[in-house]
């Protein structure tokens, strides 16, 4: 065993994919409580609408907010699916309290989720830093534009659509990303992750 520690968090320990009961209840009640946020964040967004109306692609980097369950679960619990699993049931919630995007959002969910437990898989579950948890959020955000672009852009010209999927983009990297590493961060020196893969990292591979 060779000590390893490069100072951003980093562990390259080979994760049990197995899940417990313990990860199970965590990641639920993330997914949870995020589908609340969701929610919350998707009555601000007519706001947002409003104030981008000359050029709507800006609202784009408001979108971040949407793409945080997916990351953080991913990154808090450490199993394959965490991702997918608390970014579908926290849309899923979202859409049950009701919202005016309706059920599709369980639709982009299931998109944004795989996408960023694509970046974790990328590192076969075993990289947990901060480069990592960015790409989650940047796949997740791209995710989230060109799903959008689908959905509700349909009739936007092609310049605008990219500039939507870059900005959704640049939100996920910066709000579901970032804000996800430093929340982890947070609760780590809490010692509330003291029964979960996260809390339980060592640098030591």
């Amino acid at each position: 065993m060779v000590a390893h520690h490069n100072g951003t968090g980093d562990t390259k320990k080979k994760t049990n994919p197995r899940w417990r009961i313990a990860d199970i209840v965590v990641a639920s009640v993330i997914a949870v409580a995020m589908g609340v946020i969701f929610w919350i964040w998707s009555q601000g967004y007519t706001v947002i609408a409003a104030v981008t109306t000359a050029f709507p692609p800006l609202a784009g980097l408001y979108t971040g907010g949407w793409l945080i369950a997916g990351v953080l679960g991913g990154l808090l619990i450490r199993k394959p699916g965490a991702a997918l699993y608390c970014e579908l049931i926290a849309a899923a919630v979202e859409g049950l309290l009701g919202t005016h995007f309706g059920m599709t959002v369980i639709i982009s969910g299931l998109l944004q989720g795989f996408a960023a437990e694509l970046a974790f898989a990328a590192f076969r579950y075993r990289t947990w830093n901060l480069p990592v948890t960015l790409l989650a959020g940047l796949f997740s955000g791209i995710a989230l534009g060109v799903n959008e672009n689908f959905l509700y852009n349909a009739e936007w010209a092609v310049e605008w659509k990219l500039m939507y999927v870059l900005l959704t983009a640049v939100s996920g990297v910066v709000i579901a990303g970032l804000l996800s590493w430093m929340g982890y961060k947070g609760l780590r020196q809490t010692g509330v992750l003291s029964g979960l893969a996260s809390g339980r990292a060592t640098n030591r591979i």
